[in-house]
């Protein structure tokens, strides 16, 4: 009898290669997500001056806003493909790769540093390589608790809700399934994190601006999932050729049942 061969199957290749993409678009949101930056001015636009909830000004993100997209596509990617099971999977694996990533990183910092690199980024502007490394790797355990937290439940919410309107439409209308369980999970995910973070958390933020800073973040997710949706539809046609229409489909039936 011949040896089977998992990696030899197209399909295993394929959920190898999205877990891979999505672990990592999600570690390294959370590692980036330390800096904040501000949209106008890195569109070169005057501040929009928004106001919400009392609060006014301009509209800052997260770095690592910039990669959730990406994480929304390979999730719906996985959940039309591979269902709740390889949902689960990889976003429990994802979740053991960022604590790994953080524990490391504290460890890194713990390190006592070579004298002369402290000083070695001096010139750049950079006086103490070792505060600045710190500072950067070294977010709070209330910031990655609550990004934990967030993501997770973020995610179980998104399969759930994925497949209930699967159930409800069928094959049709991939793109409703993919926003609509999106709009769900990261109405959680959007607040829950910056709740946990900020307002549990030593920085105790004032409601007014909990509320504002977590609104905005959502409609920016919301946004940014509808302009992905012709990825997602490119991505799935892409599977197709790769796969061959019989295996796609048997993929998305059993995906579908379980």
């Amino acid at each position: 009898m011949a040896a089977v061969r998992p990696l030899n199957d197209r399909a295993t290749r394929l959920f190898i290669a999205l877990a891979a993409f999505f672990c990592v678009n999600a570690v390294l949101a959370e590692f980036i997500g330390v800096k904040i930056f501000a949209l106008e001015d890195t569109l070169g636009i005057a501040p929009l001056e928004w106001n919400l909830f009392g609060r006014s000004g301009s509209l800052n993100f997260t770095v690592g806003t910039l990669l959730w997209p990406f994480v929304f596509v390979l999730t719906d990617t996985v959940n039309e493909f591979f269902g709740r099971r390889g949902v689960r999977y990889v976003s429990w694996l994802a979740v053991a790769l960022i604590i790994y990533g953080f524990l490391f990183a504290f460890l890194a910092i713990a390190a006592a540093p070579a004298g002369w690199w402290v000083e070695a980024a001096r010139e750049q502007g950079v006086p103490d390589y070792q505060a600045a490394f710190a500072a950067i790797f070294g977010q709070g355990m209330w910031s990655i608790g609550g990004s934990i937290v967030a993501f997770l439940a973020g995610q179980l919410i998104d399969v759930s809700v994925f497949h209930r309107i699967r159930a409800a439409t069928g094959e049709r209308w991939v793109w409703l399934r993919a926003t609509g369980s999106t709009a769900v999970s990261q109405l959680v995910d959007s607040f829950v994190v910056i709740y946990v973070a900020f307002v549990l958390g030593p920085q105790h933020w004032p409601t007014d601006l909990f509320l504002a800073v977590s609104s905005v973040n959502y409609i920016y997710k919301m946004l940014a999932a509808l302009a992905m949706i012709p990825l997602l539809y490119l991505m799935r046609h892409g599977i197709r050729r790769y796969l061959g229409d019989e295996r796609e489909r048997q993929l998305r039936l059993d995906a579908a049942s379980d």
